[in-house]
Order: C-alpha cells, then structure tokens, then sequence
C-alpha cells in the first residue's frame, strides 16, 4: 500500500511543525488501518521527523516527481471548483451540479472505447432516456 501525502494547509494559520506531522501521520495511520510500505510527500522536513518517530520502516520517497501521483489526484477538483466562482453561493453551485452530473453522465460517452456501431446505439438510447425524462 503507497500513500501519497498531500497536507492541504495555509502556512500562516496552521503550523507546520513536527507535533502537526505527528499528528497527521496518526490520523492517516488509522484511516487506512494498517502500515504503509512507501510514504510519498514534498520535502518538508517535518513529515521526516513524525514518519521516523511513528513508522520507521516504511520506505520515503521526497524526489522531484513522485508527488505528482498525488497532485494530479486533486485535478478533477480543482476542475469543479473553478466552475463554482461563477455561482453567488456554494448552494446554488451544488444544486447546479448535481444536476449537471447526472446529464454529463448520460451524454458522456467515452467515443473512443466504443465502435461506431455501439456509439451510435448507445447515443440513441441516452436520448431515449432524455426524452422521456423531458416529457414528464
């Protein structure tokens, strides 16, 4: 089991210290029941101290690219939350959403792991679904 390590924090509100990093690495521990094989994380040195004290033996990895895994994780988010600027409330854009998701869904295809002939069927029903959801 790899975690990668990602702290969303504001540096000037939260303390990135040793005891914080200790603290993290217990709540990961308990969430994902059990001793990871390799820790990923960014290079700051506090993660060092708090996975020496708790897991000495799991493998750390701080090189140049192996957090990207973990960043790239959170882009899907990020895609999200950039449409919500937009909205005047966190309501209204989860309201919005939601609905949106469920058409996506339906008319997303995914064109490129389907032959023509499936494509065409599978449009075909999608719009028999639309409609006959519109009707009502």
């Amino acid at each position: 089991m790899t975690i990668p390590v990602r702290l969303k924090t504001k540096p000037t509100t939260i303390r990135r210290d040793g005891k914080a990093a200790k603290r993290f690495f217990k709540r990961l521990l308990r969430r994902h029941k059990g001793e990871p094989r390799t820790i990923v994380t960014d290079k700051l040195g506090s993660y060092r101290v708090a996975r020496r004290e708790l897991i000495p033996d799991t493998i750390y990895d701080t090189s140049q690219y192996a957090n990207n895994r973990a960043e790239l994780s959170h882009e899907p988010t990020r895609v999200r939350e950039r449409g919500m600027r937009k909205f005047k409330s966190m309501h209204q854009a989860q309201r919005f959403l939601g609905a949106h998701a469920a058409v996506n869904n339906l008319f997303n295809l995914g064109r490129h792991l389907v032959s023509a002939e499936n494509y065409r069927y599978f449009r075909l029903r999608a719009f028999a679904a639309w409609e006959k959801v519109v009707s009502v």
